[in-house]
């Protein structure tokens, strides 16, 4: 018979461990179910993927045994959920912005490549943190979790209040509906241009709440499409540059004296480097539904890097073929409609054209469905996390194996923030709302793998399956920065004279407020009111009857029965059995959840 002790002693060293033998497993041994190093726990948890165990902090979500999303994620999956939302309207509608705000060809290019290596670099740091919990889903939500456990429940409620309230879609939705009237060779009025970006966005949210399998498929077929369309763009700019269409009387003009315009202002490299950012942003995509993929790690690290090569590579190809065709200072100024303008020079305003035109449009859909997929999983993490109210609501997959709720709060921000704001200022100011915040969270990411190294190393925790190498982490650290710091630099032509008509850097304050009102709301809901009404939060673990969905809920314990609740709960919240140190079965979970007050 083996052992368990689950109690922290009372006087303890700096690193205590806590072993579980078992016939079962001997070498259980050699790798403790609980580690206690000051006042954090780490508990050595498994899931059902094929990960192994993995030490994370107790006061994370639990792990879930078995996925109720099932494990439907397999490599090509992998590899076209990150194109799907890289290659989404980035690199149809950026360009010409890109160049607008470089000034120059030859400084516009240089940015891709940068944004190539800050995409390596990105999906580097996030390999690493998944190899450090291969278990969960959701990115960012368990990677914040676990590097700031404390203040407990701190950094979990200020990315939740972040993700609930900016967790819309609406720019990109806004842009498919731009080549919807393009293709139908109609000036729509406003609320034409909204409704069919209303509708495409709930077609897609529909895909996905039907069937995740099928959702999953979709996404691979509209990848490979994307695919060909790049490809093809790419062909096509080679052509052009040998001379061969008779519309671009002077192919490669535009790389003559291709640094000639750069600018010097510091507000205008930010702005190209943010579009640059977002044209690159979704490598981290199949991040978000770790838990639903084999053996995750190994997995991901080689198809995923598969997918940012492809991309980067497309990426300048495609550039290189709309500077081959187009004039500097047209594409300048083409707005969200880059490549439509590179077709009209090259193709003219025929039938080709608009079947190039659906293709990117089929691209848009594409991005639509890869970034519901994977924001599903980080707020539903988020729900598991406990710390949003109606838990259930946000974990459940019933009745069609897919988290409605969290598509559910997409389609809803989407739909408000497509109808609400007029076209504009109000947009545009709260798109770029969107982004700071978001950096902010980004960074600390970054900075968060420098603390779990450290911590782990303390602890004696065994090292994870990968490590990203030092300089892409400080690469990808300073790029973090950069994005957080140079938005602030004004633009030129003064204070007023940003893409909205009052002060440039009124979304960067207002994103500081958010974070400091999350942290104003925290002081109170964790400590005044506790104090005050008398009564501790804590979180309890919650498992479904057929025990697949697992998640926190956080109570509200009176003061006076602090003592038994912790007597009767691990760090995690799991209910021990009475007289020992393991959990018990459900009904019991029940009897004690019943003796709770609910937060």
């Amino acid at each position: 018979m083996g052992w368990t002790e689950r109690l922290r002693p009372t006087k303890e060293p700096a690193v205590t461990t806590v072993y579980t033998q078992s016939s079962a497993n001997a070498s259980s041994v050699d790798q403790p179910s609980i580690i206690y190093d000051g006042e954090l726990t780490y508990e050595r948890v498994k899931g059902g993927n094929g990960s192994g165990a993995a030490y994370q902090e107790a006061a994370g979500a639990p792990v879930e045994s078995s996925s109720p999303l099932g494990y439907n994620v397999g490599w090509a999956t992998i590899i076209f959920l990150n194109i799907n939302q890289m290659i989404g309207t980035g690199i149809f509608s950026t360009p010409g912005s890109i160049l607008k705000a470089t000034g120059s060809v030859g400084l516009a290019l240089i940015y891709w490549a940068i944004g190539a290596a800050m995409a390596v670099a990105g999906f580097g740091t996030y390999l690493e943190l998944s190899s450090y919990f291969p278990n969960r889903s959701g990115s960012e939500v368990v990677y914040l979790e676990q590097a700031y456990p404390r203040p407990k429940y701190f950094l979990p409620i200020a990315f939740a209040v972040q993700s609930v309230i900016l967790s819309f879609s609406s720019s990109n939705a806004v842009v498919l509906s731009r080549y919807v009237w393009r293709i139908a060779d109609k000036t729509p009025t406003d609320w034409e241009m909204k409704g069919v970006a209303i509708a495409a966005y709930t077609a897609a949210t529909i895909c996905v709440v039907v069937h995740n399998r099928y959702s999953l498929w979709a996404v691979n077929i509209l990848g490979a499409f994307k695919v060909a369309t790049l490809v093809f763009i790419s062909i096509t700019g080679f052509v052009v540059l040998g001379g061969n269409v008779p519309r671009v009387p002077h192919p490669g003009i535009n790389f003559k004296d291709a640094f000639q315009g750069t600018t010097k202002n510091g507000n205008d490299l930010s702005t190209a480097l943010v579009s640059i950012a977002f044209s690159y942003s979704g490598y981290q995509n199949a991040f978000n539904v770790v838990n639903e993929i084999k053996d995750p790690v190994r997995t991901i690290k080689k198809h995923g890097l598969i997918s940012v090569a492809i991309v980067s590579v497309l990426y300048m190809l495609c550039n290189v073929a709309y500077f081959s065709a187009v004039d500097k200072d047209a594409f300048g100024q083409s707005k969200e409609i880059a490549a439509a303008v590179f077709f009209t020079q090259v193709f003219g305003s025929g039938a080709a054209e608009t079947v190039l035109n659906v293709l990117v449009l089929l691209s848009a859909y594409g991005n639509l469905l890869a970034v519901l997929i994977g924001q599903s999983r980080m707020i539903r993490e988020i729900g598991r996390q406990g710390v949003l109210p109606g838990t259930n609501f946000w974990v459940s997959t019933k009745p069609f194996g897919t988290p409605i709720g969290p598509y559910a709060l997409k389609w809803a921000m989407t739909f408000l923030m497509i109808v609400a704001p007029p076209a504009g200022d109000a947009f545009t100011f709260v798109v770029d709302l969107q982004t700071y915040p978001n950096s902010m969270f980004v960074f600390a990411m970054a900075i968060g793998v420098f603390i779990l190294r450290r911590r782990r190393k303390k602890s004696n925790i065994p090292k994870s399956q990968f490590q990203v190498w030092d300089i892409l982490l400080i690469f990808f650290t300073l790029i973090q920065v950069f994005i957080l710091v140079m938005p602030w630099w004004p633009p030129k032509g003064g204070p007023y004279a940003g893409d909205v008509s009052f002060w440039y850097a009124t979304y960067c304050v207002v994103g500081i407020g958010i974070m400091v009102l999350c942290g104003l709301y925290y002081v109170a809901w964790m400590y005044v009111l506790p104090k005050w009404l008398g009564y501790r939060i804590c979180a309890e673990i919650v498992t479904t009857e057929d025990e697949k969905t697992s998640t926190h809920r956080l109570v509200k314990v009176p003061l006076a029965d602090v003592s038994q609740w912790d007597a009767d709960h691990t760090e995690s919240g799991e209910l021990r059995l009475r007289g020992s140190g393991t959990a018990t079965d459900s009904d019991s979970v029940g009897e004690q959840k019943r003796s709770a007050v609910d937060d």
